[in-house]
């Protein structure tokens, strides 16, 4: 019997979240996070002890033969600036190697059924956490030089590839076999009922496993970026309706049934390929094939997925791949937009054009030291995913509009100019006239930071 309560899947584009992995400590300095927690040669006898233990295998119960505290701290300090050099290039790498490989695998070259949906996701969750990481050690590198006598323990990595970055505690490899275990626990749980592999029985079995077994489900309110990254999902069983299909889509893929989807107003709706569509609309036990893979949002008078039919779903246009991880993208840069601009309730990125122009009236221009102060960590993450979104959608001008906005609030000018100039090459021309005058005061920003860069002074106005 098919389970009466199922998950709905489905993708509302609006949503956004983020997320920020926070470690407890039991220490008294609780404003430090404890991976960044100075030490103390000083005050931390037990630690210092067990620190000489570990480089002074030679001494006996970690005293002999140790010059001095001031001495084995200098030591230390070498050896730690060394690792943490190490570290930054490392973490360095990791980025730049994930959006190679990113690249490579949406790549316009290789046909659209060759993409791993769930690699080209781990690539963009390996590049922002590898991001991540590389602020952090910078946080805890510019703690360590203004305690000289500090020490700051960090993880040891024993890992120099993207492929090899945990991520939750897994690698990339490592997920991947995550959602081939998933296949496979659907397969046992079709093998124990003792049935066919009939289309109905084989959804059933696949809902049993996530939704049931697994507990998968959707967060009722995206407010975390980790519901949006598939490793996260994977490891928390939460994720936003997007992701949830994502994971819907890989375990039937690996089944060798092909689920297709399709953008219905703000939902994403999935359903398997068939010639005749009639036999998803069909009712079986009080549910259809279309209900079973999408939940109730089939059922529900809001969503626009109630009045879809045989007839009306064969004028919908399928998503291919490149399509699905640019929505998952474009929930990316909702979400860090988001977290970024917290602090100025209700900005927007087109927010300054309208300024310009009611600016232009009394012949002066909000100067650059009013652009908002926007959270920085999580802006240039919404500007990594919508790099990557444009390499999907080049000529997308409203998009690289937004990527030149971002680029502005960044206070990146240049680069600014750049993407909006570009931009009104593509934009209709009502467009255009409204980008033209920004991108020009734009150039004397440009000029304007040149100037100051050079060491000039600082009292230049842009008219």
């Amino acid at each position: 019997m098919l389970s009466a309560s199922l998950t709905p899947l489905f993708c509302n584009p609006l949503m956004a979240c983020t997320a920020t992995s926070s470690t407890t400590s039991s220490t008294t300095m609780p404003a430090i996070p404890y991976d960044l927690r100075p030490i103390r040669y000083d005050h931390d006898q037990h630690w210092m002890w067990m620190r000489r233990r570990t480089l002074f295998p030679w001494t006996k119960n970690g005293t002999a033969h140790v010059v001095s505290v001031s001495a084995s701290a200098s030591s230390l300090s070498t050896n730690e600036m060394t690792r943490d050099s190490s570290r930054l290039n490392v973490y360095k790498e990791v980025v730049k190697s994930a959006r190679e490989k990113f690249n490579r695998e949406i790549s316009f070259q290789s046909k659209d059924k060759d993409i791993s949906l769930a690699k080209a996701l781990l690539f963009i969750a390996a590049e922002d956490e590898a991001f991540i990481a590389f602020n952090k050690e910078m946080d805890a590198c510019s703690l360590e030089n203004e305690r000289k006598t500090a020490s700051v323990p960090v993880e040891e990595r024993e890992w120099n590839f993207v492929e090899q970055m945990p991520l939750a505690g897994k690698n990339i490899n490592e997920w991947l076999s995550e959602l081939d275990t998933i296949a496979r626990e659907v397969e046992a749980e079709l093998v124990s009922r003792d049935i066919g592999c009939h289309l109905v029985e084989v959804l059933d079995a696949i809902n049993v496993v996530l939704f049931e077994l697994r507990g998968f489900k959707r967060s009722p309110v995206v407010v975390d970026s980790k519901y949006s990254y598939l490793h996260s999902v994977l490891s928390t069983g939460t994720g936003s309706a997007i992701l949830l299909s994502i994971i819907y889509i890989e375990v039937c893929r690996r089944l060798g049934l092909t689920i297709v989807g399709s953008r219905v107003g703000e939902d994403f709706l999935i359903w398997p390929q068939t010639e005749n569509l009639e036999e998803l609309f069909k009712v079986t036990s009080g549910h259809n094939l279309f209900a079973i893979v999408n939940g109730k949002c089939v059922e529900d008078p809001r969503s626009k997925a109630s009045d879809l039919t045989s007839n009306s779903l064969l004028g919908l246009e399928i998503a291919t791949k490149r399509d699905i991880i640019g929505i998952s993208l474009a929930n990316l840069i909702r979400l860090h937009w988001k977290r970024a601009s917290r602090s100025n309730h209700g900005l927007m990125l087109t927010s300054p054009l309208r300024h310009v122009h009611s600016a232009d009236k009394n012949h002066n221009m909000i100067p650059n030291s009013n652009v908002p102060l926007l959270r920085p960590r999580d802006l240039r993450l919404a500007i990594m995913a919508s790099e990557r979104l444009l390499i999907l959608q080049p000529h997308n001008w409203a998009l690289r509009r937004d990527h030149g906005m971002m680029l502005y609030y960044n206070r990146e000018y240049g680069e600014a100019v750049q993407e909006l100039s570009i931009c009104m090459a593509f934009a209709p021309e009502e467009e255009a006239e409204v980008l033209e005058p920004f991108v020009e005061k734009l150039h004397l920003l440009k000029l304007e930071s040149s100037w100051k860069a050079m060491g000039h002074a600082s009292h230049l106005k842009v008219p």
